[in-house]
């Protein structure tokens, strides 16, 4: 079975003019979940029928998975709809062996692998065994233990860096030269002065034609690819993003969350997902064009009534700002905007972007939960109003990446992954931009106020 053209491969021929394909998919083919659930195949497992088809995979023999990272991005949580273990699970089937946690927090990753033993998914953590560090996994495993994929969703601050410790994406290739990645997003939480070590990393991945996805799902929503058809059919060109991401404060009681020393702050850690759909539209960044304001939390209006933390244990410096409202230019001309708000209370988050180009208006609202898009077109006032029922992009990304793995199309037009560890590099500069951008416009204001 012949690997699947690498990234390089594609770039090439859009470099040569031929075989290009689109960076988009149509949303026709992202497969919902539940059209073959996970508890069908088990059934048919225990029948005997070991050669399944899993909500669009591939018949075939077990697939070795390795989990790096056993928190709630891995194995779910109350807080939201993370869970990477529930979506293999369920493209998979049981096909599915994870044949090494590994996460320093033994514990944990014990405490985790049980609840799931007790499940109808059993067949796929019984022999599952954990370890601290990857060195650990390799020194102790044996030849049916060789991965197919690693599924990276450690803290952000351990990775996205050449350095020794901080390296687990070059080591996980040193080791098992060519195997797949999914790495979650952000790729790194360190300071800003290591970005290039993360565009080295990139070309690293990139050079080495292992398959990799960067966990940016909102790129794979029907809705979004929904735009991007629109666009495409249309020889549109992007005139403008306008983004907004108001979160509700009072759920997240996270002490790390409201630490930028611990998480980066909430344009890094949390702005990220929708920096990066305003470039999947707009394209490259002029970085030198980001300008952005604050909202501190000293001042007056940053006062909050519902924090969940005690946020006087947080040095001042490290409080992270109530609003964030930035402007940039993308290269080709276009103009983006984005505001974060820290300011709902409740559960539910706010968030919406629109895009423009000659007489369109594409707005999607609330991404993350029921996805609405509404579309103004050349000739009317009127907006349609689009609904995406059960659209689950978590799950899109991994059947993506897993038939990008498998080879199982020869389709030139099947989906492609849509976000590459470089592509992922460069909405993580974005963020820092904004950021810093933010705090040299907070230090001006300070050094122009009068001494009282």
């Amino acid at each position: 079975m012949s690997r699947r053209p690498s990234m390089l491969d594609q770039i090439s021929r859009s470099h040569s003019g031929s075989g290009v394909r689109r960076g988009s998919i149509d949303p026709s083919r992202l497969v919902p979940m539940d059209k073959l659930s996970v508890e069908s195949l088990c059934r048919r497992a225990e029948l005997g029928f070991d050669r399944v088809t899993a909500a669009g995979g591939s018949l075939g023999n077990d697939f070795n998975v390795v989990f790096v990272g056993a928190g709630n991005i891995m194995f779910g949580s109350d807080e939201g709809p993370w869970n990477h273990s529930f979506r293999f699970e369920h493209k998979l089937g049981p096909r599915l062996k994870v044949v090494a946690l590994i996460d320093p927090a033994v514990d944990r990753a014990t405490a985790v692998l049980q609840k799931k033993c007790d499940t109808f998914v059993k067949s796929a953590y019984e022999n599952t065994r954990v370890f601290r560090t990857l060195d650990d996994f390799v020194k102790n495993m044996s030849r049916k233990d060789m991965p197919r994929a690693f599924v990276v969703g450690s803290p952000p601050m351990f990775r996205g860096t050449t350095q020794p410790g901080r390296d687990i994406e070059r080591q996980i290739l040193k080791h098992f030269p060519g195997v797949a990645l999914f790495i979650e997003k952000p790729i790194a939480t360190g300071p800003s002065g290591e970005i290039e070590e993360a565009f080295k990393l990139a070309k690293y991945i990139s050079d080495s034609g292992a398959v990799c996805s960067v966990g940016y799902m909102l790129r794979y929503l029907k809705a979004v690819q929904m735009m991007k058809q629109i666009l495409e059919e249309n020889n549109l060109t992007v005139m403008a993003t306008v983004a907004r991401y108001a979160t509700a404060y009072e759920a997240i009681a996270k002490p790390d969350w409201w630490d930028k020393a611990r998480s980066a702050g909430p344009i890094v850690e949390q702005g990220t997902h929708f920096c990066d759909l305003s470039r999947y539209f707009g394209g490259d960044v002029d970085i030198s064009t980001v300008s952005a304001h604050s909202l501190e939390w000293y001042e007056n209006a940053g006062q909050l009534s519902k924090m969940q933390v005690d946020e006087t244990a947080i040095p001042p410096e490290n409080r992270i700002p109530r609003v964030t409202a930035a402007t940039w230019k993308y290269e080709s001309g276009a103009v983006g905007s984005f505001t974060h708000l820290v300011a709902l209370q409740g559960h539910d988050y706010s968030c919406e972007l629109e895009v423009y180009a000659d007489g369109y208006q594409l707005k999607l609202v609330n991404p993350y939960v029921q996805p609405v898009l509404y579309i103004r077109r050349p000739g009317s006032d009127l907006e349609e109003t689009h609904r995406f029922a059960d659209d689950d992009p978590f799950f899109s990304e991994i059947s993506v990446l897993i038939d990008n793995i498998e080879d199982i199309e020869e389709d030139p037009e099947t989906a492609q992954i849509l976000c590459t560890f470089e592509d992922a590099c460069k909405s993580y500069q974005l963020t820092w931009a904004i950021r810093e951008a933010s705090e040299r416009s907070r230090n001006i204001k300070k050094e122009t106020v009068p001494a009282a």
